[in-house]
């Protein structure tokens, strides 16, 4: 496939990625974007507060390591678009009584495709993929406060093209058991290219949240408010129909509902609701179950399983799996 034909194979996959995880188009690696947690799915997608034993939550806020066991492993996989696969991978481990370091991976390949000359005849197959890998920190700073950082080189492939970046993470978690109370700050994707796939170089999508999640009392059942894109206030960052988004529109799309109910302590079934998928979701032409997403999942002392649904894509739903096991001996082993 010679650069007149690959090339705008790239932006098509780019305006792929803008569509699907509703990114401004002056950005790319928006795979990164996407969560490695089935239960951060099913809470709407971009959940920073969730205070589990789930190490798939630390990519999404680094300050959640230190609420992971001891030597624990986890594994994703996400269904995308046909073709298309998503997923990664995690590991995490106490250091000291205050510290845990982690690392994870994350990839979203797009299949294979056939390659042509520059006459239109087949010549053979390229392939396309996006790719992460991540070291992370996190330390328990009080009793109460954890802070935590990812840095990560992001790689993609499309055909004969290449491009690289380095980026970092930042996070902070306020956690108070007593009141079954959850605050967090994150900044994400913090960094640039190092490589660009042509001449012009592309920005990073770049991603300030904060967000609580809140017991309601006795009752067993967790609310969660997100508030993500915090630096993105233009209405040239959102897509529309008619290219015109309200200012209260631009607001509401700023937030994510999440919510969990657990019927015994070690299941969960949670809901989500993502204000900003849904507008733009319903401005692409699919109104079905825009914005919504659902989970489940069983928390036991050494495995945790999950599955969730929501739709990234006005071509088909994504099915979200996790599997991660704790290798941490207990006081009796």
């Amino acid at each position: 496939m010679t650069k007149k034909h690959i090339l705008p194979l790239i932006g098509a996959l780019l305006f792929v990625q803008t569509e699907s995880f509703c990114q401004e188009s002056a950005s790319i690696f928006n795979f990164l974007n996407l969560p490695n947690s089935s239960h951060v799915m099913g809470l709407g997608g971009k959940n920073i507060s969730l205070v589990q034993d789930e190490i798939q939550t630390a990519a999404i806020n680094p300050a959640l390591l230190s609420n992971i066991s001891d030597k624990s492993i986890g594994v994703n996989f996400m269904s995308y678009m046909q073709g298309c696969k998503a997923g990664g991978a995690g590991y995490a481990q106490t250091v000291g009584s205050r510290g845990t370091w982690g690392v994870y991976t994350q990839f979203v390949g797009y299949g294979s495709m056939k390659e042509t000359n520059i006459s239109g005849e087949i010549i053979g197959d390229m392939k396309a993929l996006d790719f992460c890998i991540g070291g992370q920190y996190s330390y328990m700073l009080t009793d109460r406060l954890s802070g935590g950082a990812t840095g990560k080189i992001v790689y993609s492939h499309y055909g004969e093209f290449t491009s690289c970046a380095l980026a970092v993470d930042l996070g902070l978690n306020y956690y108070w058991e007593e009141k079954n109370l959850s605050i967090s700050a994150v900044a994400k994707n913090i960094g640039g290219q190092i490589k660009r796939f042509g001449d012009v170089g592309e920005r990073i999508p770049f991603d300030m949240r904060i967000g609580f999640t809140k017991g309601l009392g006795h009752a067993p059942i967790d609310f969660s408010v997100t508030m993500v894109d915090l630096t993105r206030w233009s209405q040239s960052d959102y897509f529309s129909s008619d290219g015109k988004v309200s200012g209260g529109r631009i607001f509401t799309n700023h937030f994510e509902l999440g919510v969990d109910a657990y019927p015994i302590p070690v299941i969960y079934v949670c809901a989500g609701f993502n204000f900003r998928r849904a507008f733009e979701m319903k401005a692409a032409g699919s109104s079905h179950a825009a914005g919504l997403s659902f989970g489940a999942g069983a928390n036991l002392k050494k495995l945790k399983v999950g599955i969730a649904y929501a739709k990234y894509h006005v071509g088909a739903p994504t099915l979200s799996l996790n599997f991660a096991y704790s290798f941490q001996k207990s006081d009796k082993e």
